[in-house]
């Protein structure tokens, strides 16, 4: 303090201490003395009067204050109740007439606090506190119409790529049963539902993003006015009925656990195609984009931001998931699995998008039950998957398959391996922690043989979780052929049946993607397999006809040796005639094997009827000789086709 401030101010208070002494010496006097001069009622009458004057001053600035005040909250209550009669909206009149309805709204704002931040005393104060408060509340429900009417009014629509969500009616695939195993459809339905792991993340503009500023303004001012929870709860219905409507637009429908359930396979076939597609689309990019504009509103406003995002996106979110647990705890028939799978695969690939965006506590519900959901989806994946083996086990057969040829169960097991392929990655995951299951799966009425092939051929460190799992099945379908083998009374059918089974399983495997699940190993032991089968056929089919042409030292002499031979012959002939009786009707659909077989046995046949009929000719006459080896040949063609067909030869005895 400098020196001439220092003696200004201590003279200032000596005065006051001198003129405090003085007033009270006066006030002494007039209480001991009621008899005063003239000239004292003079000075006192003085004295008075000054002092009135400067009471009035005082008052008159309270009173200017609070004039000041009202003056003001008229002019912003002008501002805003010119607005309360006009039906058109604030946000569609221009900026400038934004710009100064938020400046009116502020002001009254700014006023009531100042208000609030007063002693009042008067009823008078306290009248024009609660009319600022009116005047606030008045413009905080217009701000809130406004806010609704920005997010509704300047929403842009949001359009999938329409392959994203065509309709599943369009492409459906019936997989089949693995009860009735009545065709071969499966194989068709190699084409998965394309899901990219690697799309790109982006951001689609919610709202035109020029308003995104004044949405932002009004969120501002009605928090700042302790209107916050009006402001969320009208930003939460507005994006909620958004998301309600993209989910509308992916064709996905709002149904309860038990409509889920009561459900045909087919419909709920083509409602899982839809959801998988739709279930992508809506979290990246739409609930990506949900949250982005969501923290561009409510940026500078705490965690309002994530709790806004969080309630709008809840009831959508459950109902994708709702839908997940009613597949979860439904059937566990086998044709559902690869569905499942499609389902599991989606929810393991955005898991990161879910957790980024409902990262904090408000969010935790939702990521903490779509993890859950994840969980029991991965359960369900496992139980279908042996109840898929189960089902092969224990599909019997009372009556044999007709032909011998490739039976459905073989075509459906096969071609369903062959699109569980497909989910390599997935199911090595899964199945990574159950690797015992291919060992104890295995049907009660498989051989101990076969039992322990699976446990020495299967289980091999070199082996991954999903090879074994499949080895297995093939193993327990095998199990299951040999005893559909038995319902043959025919013995070379029965090899013949269990040939093209095992040659049709072999093909699947080396043909496909599977040869680098299964592994050669498994292909030369299934190659051998089908040939021994084949030679088995051959065997009990050709041997004891081919044991008529045997070339006998005995049988070149004397009429009664002719007649053996003619008789020998003739037995050959019934037996040919019945195994093209019996064998044309049998069928190998698969072109290689059935030419294999047919050149096999033809040169068997062949080379042993022209050695016979060449060294005995003369002694059985050309009469006798109903066929020559061409003839044969051409009726050994024959086989396989699937269609009965008898000798007839009105020119040969």
């Amino acid at each position: 303090m400098a020196m001439g401030d220092y003696e200004s101010t201590a003279t200032s208070l000596e005065g006051e201490e001198n003129l405090i002494a003085a007033a009270e010496h006066i006030v002494k006097a007039l209480g001991s003395n009621k008899n005063f001069t003239k000239d004292v009622k003079k000075i006192l009458a003085d004295l008075g009067s000054q002092l009135s004057t400067m009471a009035t001053v005082e008052d008159n600035m309270v009173e200017g204050k609070k004039s000041g005040i009202e003056e003001q909250l008229s002019v912003v209550e002008e501002k805003i109740m010119s607005w309360e009669s006009d039906d058109s909206m604030i946000w569609d009149s221009g900026p400038d007439e934004v710009a100064e309805y938020l400046n009116a709204v502020d002001g009254a704002r700014k006023l009531t606090e100042r208000l609030e931040n007063q002693c009042l005393s008067s009823q008078e104060e306290k009248d024009l506190l609660c009319r600022a408060h009116d005047v606030l509340q008045m413009a905080m429900q217009r701000l809130e119409d406004e806010f609704k009417h920005v997010l509704v009014h300047h929403r842009q629509p949001f359009e999938p790529e329409p392959m994203s969500f065509r309709s599943s009616e369009d492409d459906a695939v019936e997989e089949g049963s693995i009860v009735s195993f009545g065709d071969e459809s499966v194989e068709e339905s190699t084409l998965r539902d394309s899901i990219s792991r690697n799309s790109e993340e982006f951001i689609v503009d919610l709202v035109r993003p020029d308003v995104i500023s004044d949405l932002k303004c009004i969120a501002n001012l009605m928090f700042s006015s302790n209107y916050d929870h009006e402001c969320r709860q009208v930003y939460i219905l507005v994006r909620k009925d958004a998301l309600d409507e993209c989910l509308f637009n992916l064709e996905i429908e709002k149904l309860s656990i038990e409509d889920v359930l009561k459900m045909e396979w087919g419909t709920l076939n083509s409602k899982i195609k839809r959801w998988v597609r739709a279930m992508k689309v809506f979290v990246r990019p739409y609930l990506v984009s949900e949250k982005w504009l969501c923290d561009q509103t409510f940026a500078e406003l705490g965690s309002s931001n994530s709790v806004c995002f969080v309630e709008a996106a809840k009831a959508p979110m459950l109902q994708l998931l709702n839908f997940v647990e009613a597949i979860s705890i439904g059937s566990h028939q086998p044709e559902r699995l690869v569905r499942i799978l499609d389902m599991y695969e989606v929810l393991a690939d955005l898991l990161l998008d879910i957790n980024a965006l409902f990262s904090d506590e408000a969010g935790s519900s939702i990521r903490i039950e779509y993890q859950e959901v994840l969980k029991r989806l991965a359960d369900t994946v496992r139980v279908t998957f042996l109840e898929f083996e189960n089902a092969i086990a224990t599909n019997a057969s009372t009556s044999p398959f007709a032909g011998g040829g490739v039976h459905h169960l073989t075509k459906y097991v096969m071609n369903y391996i062959r699109l569980l392929a497909d989910y390599n990655e997935t199911l090595n995951l899964l199945l990574k922690n159950h690797d015992g299951a291919a060992a104890t799966s295995l049907s009660p009425n498989t051989s101990p043989a076969t039992r322990e092939e699976s446990k020495t051929e299967y289980f091999s460190d070199s082996c991954s979780p999903m090879s074994l799992h499949l080895q297995s099945l093939t193993s327990v379908l095998e199990a299951n052929l040999d005893e559909k083998s038995k319902l043959y009374r025919d013995a070379s059918l029965q090899h013949f049946f269990l040939m093209n089974n095992i040659y049709y399983m072999a093909q699947k495997v080396k043909n496909s993607e599977l040869r680098l699940i299964f592994g050669d190993k498994w292909i030369r032991k299934h190659n051998w397999k089908f040939q021994q089968h084949a030679m088995s056929y051959e065997r009990a089919t050709w041997s004891s006809i081919l044991s008529l042409l045997k070339d006998e030292s005995n049988s070149s002499s004397g009429s009664t040796s002719r007649t053996v031979l003619r008789e020998r012959l003739r037995s050959f002939y019934v037996a040919f005639d019945e195994v093209y009786k019996t064998q044309t009707a049998w069928l190998i659909t698969d072109v290689q094997l059935r030419e294999d077989l047919r050149i096999s046995t033809s040169l068997k046949v062949i080379q042993a009827y022209r050695t016979f009929v060449g060294r005995q000719m003369q002694h059985i006459g050309e009469k006798h000789i109903r066929y020559n080896a061409e003839e044969l040949q051409d009726y050994l063609l024959d086989l396989f086709e699937g269609s009965q067909k008898s000798l007839h030869n009105p020119n040969r005895r």
